[in-house]
């Protein structure tokens, strides 16, 4: 309320009053004038002390990069010297060890045409030879070749160990010069022998169809290429100051495109920040497109080799599939040769049965017509019995011929019977093994299953016997004391008042059968006798007490679901 008041009287007093001064506005403008130039100056020397320090720390990073360029080439300088060294070791090598061999191989060639020249004219004992000192040179070469060869040895195999480990980059390099295998079929393809021509000719469309693809990729990066390099208009010599500057600094570098445009600017001052930018970017699109289409040829052979082992495996299932398909062909065929030649056995027992039936049927005839024609005969003679001689004596050899016949047929048939009726008995024999083997391979699998059946058994009386160990083990054992579950406790009875007195308790009936401890059980605990011997000697509250404690086991260890924890926490 009082700053109001005081304000209600400034307003009444305006610009009258004596608290405040009329305002010098020139003097102010020149005082303003002055701060800003001073704070212009300090902002200059600002600005020129922050272009100092920033060129200082662009020409420490500089100095960084220059001495490990510095470091680099002085490697390349000291790999070109080791190489002229090597080329100058192998020419002493061949001066000192290659030309003498074959010097002396010449020299031995000549020696050798001499001989045989004059073995031809003269005796070999006029000529002037002495093979000793020539193997004796011979052998001092071998020595010396030996050495050196090792020496040799022992460089080849750590050129060998350098070239495995650049066996991988060669091997893209080189792959990448051989685009023409996109479009070559592997000759482990066409090497592979299939049962199905369809299948092959699917697999090898498949692989010029895959190879077509990884083609048409590969030529619109070849045309991203191209297009790119149309489009860098900087001279060879400035391409090649760029990639120097650009391969000296480090990819991991911090602020590295800040550091290489300042030097590229210092090396070519005649190109401007956008040239170098515009060229950056188009150098980044080709360097990626030349990583991409790397990445795409090894995606390729990784491809390639996953389509030659897929198609491999496919035809090795078909081959697979075509010998089971011959094996299920030749089982079956062989099935119904066997079918065949049981139904023809069939139709022939059947066809014997038929005949035996026949001809027995036959023999009744004729024994009946036989019957018969005795009947008429006894007639006709009874009949003819007036009648003359010579009709009586034609009719009894035509009656004695027609009882041979009769007869002759009879032995036939009874031959044929007899034979017919020795086959069904051989047949019957037959079915009986037949019948008996298979009776006892069905006593065999009743044997077994029986046999089974007393092992599950077994198996059950185990697992009972087993299961009745484990109720023993985990029965109870303690004794029932009604008269301890009834009986006050001496918590109650101190609580109750009553004193050291025993008194008599009347013993009820309990409600339920109670399984607990006697105290006799506590006290045989060996646990609760060394407490009570410490509590009565005052050490039970010791670190003593604390430790020994529960090291003491008790008489009969607990179930491992009982275990107790409460030492443990």
């Amino acid at each position: 309320m009082l700053k109001i008041d005081n304000l209600v009287v400034r307003m009444k007093n305006g610009l009258f009053s004596q608290k405040y001064k009329p305002v010098d506005y020139k003097q102010l403008h020149a005082l303003t004038e002055e701060k800003k130039k001073a704070s212009a100056n300090i902002q200059l020397k600002v600005k020129q002390v922050s272009k100092t320090n920033k060129e200082q720390m662009l020409l420490k990073q500089h100095h960084q990069i220059w001495w490990q360029e510095h470091k680099r080439l002085n490697y390349k300088r000291n790999t070109s010297i080791a190489k002229m060294l090597l080329t100058k070791e192998r020419d002493t090598y061949q001066t000192n060890t290659v030309d003498p061999i074959w010097q002396l191989r010449e020299d031995l060639k000549y020696r050798l045409s001499e001989m045989q020249c004059y073995s031809s004219q003269k005796s070999c004992m006029e000529y002037e030879f002495i093979p000793i000192k020539v193997l004796e040179q011979v052998d001092f070469v071998k020595e010396q070749q030996k050495t050196i060869l090792e020496l040799l040895n022992e460089e080849k195999l750590a050129l060998e160990q350098e070239l495995e480990d650049c066996k991988t980059k060669v091997l893209i390099y080189a792959f990448e010069e051989t685009t023409g295998l996109f479009h070559e079929v592997p000759i482990q393809l066409l090497a592979l022998e299939c049962p199905y021509p369809d299948l092959k000719s699917s697999v090898l469309n498949e692989f010029h169809k895959f190879a077509d693809e990884y083609w048409s990729k590969l030529q619109e990066i070849d045309q991203q290429l191209k297009v790119i390099s149309r489009n860098f208009d900087w001279s060879e010599e400035d391409h090649w100051v760029y990639q120097t500057v650009i391969n000296q600094y480090p990819s991991d570098l911090q602020s590295r495109r800040t550091l290489y445009l300042d030097m590229l600017q210092r090396h070519l001052p005649h190109k401007s920040r956008h040239d170098l930018v515009a060229h950056e970017k188009a150098w980044d699109q080709y360097h990626f497109a030349r990583n991409q289409r790397r990445a795409l040829i090894l995606n390729w052979a990784q491809a390639r080799k996953a389509f030659l082992l897929k198609a491999v495996m496919t035809i090795a299932e078909a081959c697979a599939a075509h010998e089971t398909e011959v094996m299920l062909a030749n089982n079956r065929r062989k099935q119904q040769e066997i079918c065949a030649d049981l139904k023809g056995k069939v139709l022939q027992w059947r066809a014997d049965q038929e005949e035996t039936a026949r001809l027995e049927a036959a023999i009744a005839a004729r024994r009946k017509e036989k019957e018969d024609e005795k009947e008429k005969i006894q007639k006709e003679k009874e009949i003819i019995q007036r009648a003359e001689e010579k009709e009586k004596v034609w009719k009894i050899i035509y009656w004695a011929e027609k009882q041979r016949k009769w007869q002759e047929m009879e032995e036939k048939d009874l031959q044929r019977l007899a034979e017919l009726k020795k086959l069904m008995i051989e047949q019957a024999t037959k079915d009986k093994e037949r019948v008996k083997f298979r009776q006892e391979l069905l006593e065999k699998r009743l044997m077994e299953r029986k046999e089974l059946s007393l092992q599950e058994a077994h198996e059950k009386e185990e697992r009972e016997r087993r299961l009745e160990a484990l109720r023993q083990q985990v029965a109870i054992v303690a004794e029932i004391d009604p008269a301890r579950m009834v009986a006050d406790t001496v918590a109650s009875k101190a609580k109750m008042g009553i004193g050291t007195e025993e008194e008599e308790c009347v013993l009820q009936r309990p409600l339920f059968t109670l399984h607990t401890y006697s105290e006799q059980q506590i006290i045989s605990d060996p646990r609760v006798r060394v407490e009570l011997a410490l509590r009565e000697a005052g050490l039970h509250k010791t670190l003593y007490a604390k430790e020994i404690l529960p090291k003491i086991p008790p008489l009969k260890l607990p179930r491992r679901d009982m275990e107790s924890t409460v030492f443990k926490m």
